[in-house]
């Protein structure tokens, strides 16, 4: 059985972290995969948005470490982030198609830095995130302090990461961290509400809106200015642009095509 399921339906990309009894930890085969699935996504026009998930009781519990191999010589543990954990987030980050994580159960250590990647994240009244690195002595990784710094601040990121407590899915709506609390039961339904309605989106202008915000916090004015200006010069070479204008002169709606 396969680590990752993967459907698309509605020029949506579904991937869904299928290992339930382990609450979905990933293995670096399965972080492989996912990677491998987000790429695809990414570059596939008629992928326009991807939704990501977990089976059972968790969204994911993090890297799975049974198994792993002890490092053997200097650079092998940076080496390890660096292509594991770090890929896989950054695959997420990088991908051109919006992706939404659907959190439905615990999301720890990567796997709260996987969720926390995404560009939108709805979560389920059960679901709850876990900086569990320090209850282990160990730094986190996956980009999970450049991710929660700019996400909700020093002061904040140190704490959940200095202690590690279990933060609950409305904690977390307060924080910033999720967009949306839902219940259980409309976790999957809102998922593919909100996923159908951005694969019905002007998806170039999309990618290159997230690009901007993406980098937004990393760069001063003059240079964010001008990335600006060169995301609308290419966006309106794209037959979307064409069509929302065209769209608003004959006062109707626009059909995106993603092009």
């Amino acid at each position: 059985m396969s680590e990752v399921t993967h459907t698309v339906d509605g020029h949506v990309s579904y991937l869904t972290l299928n290992r339930p009894e382990v609450l979905n930890a990933l293995t670096p085969g399965g972080r492989d995969l996912l990677i491998e699935l987000l790429a695809h996504a990414s570059a596939d026009p008629d992928v326009r948005a991807v939704v990501l998930t977990g089976t059972g009781r968790g969204f994911c519990a993090g890297a799975d470490l049974r198994g792993a191999p002890a490092a053997t010589a200097p650079g092998d543990v940076a080496r390890t982030i660096r292509l594991g954990a770090q890929r896989l987030v950054a695959a997420v980050l990088d991908c051109e198609k919006p992706v939404v994580a659907a959190v439905n159960g615990t999301a720890a250590g990567l796997g709260a830095h996987l969720a926390f990647a995404c560009d939108l994240v709805l979560a389920a009244e059960s679901a709850r995130f876990i900086e569990v690195f320090v209850r282990r002595g160990l730094v986190p990784d996956g980009g999970g302090a450049h991710l929660l710094t700019r996400l909700i601040g020093p002061q904040r990121a140190k704490e959940l990461m200095f202690f590690g407590d279990a933060l609950g899915a409305a904690d977390a709506e307060r924080l910033g961290l999720v967009n949306r609390v839902v219940p259980d039961g409309e976790l999957e339904k809102t998922a593919r509400e909100w996923a159908t309605r951005l694969a019905t989106g002007p998806t170039r202008a999309l990618a290159l809106t997230k690009q901007l915000v993406n980098t937004a916090l990393d760069t001063d004015r003059s240079t964010a200015f001008a990335a600006e200006a060169a995301a609308q010069e290419i966006n309106m070479t794209t037959t979307d642009a064409k069509e929302g204008v065209a769209s608003f002169v004959e006062r109707r709606a626009p059909v995106f095509r993603g092009r």
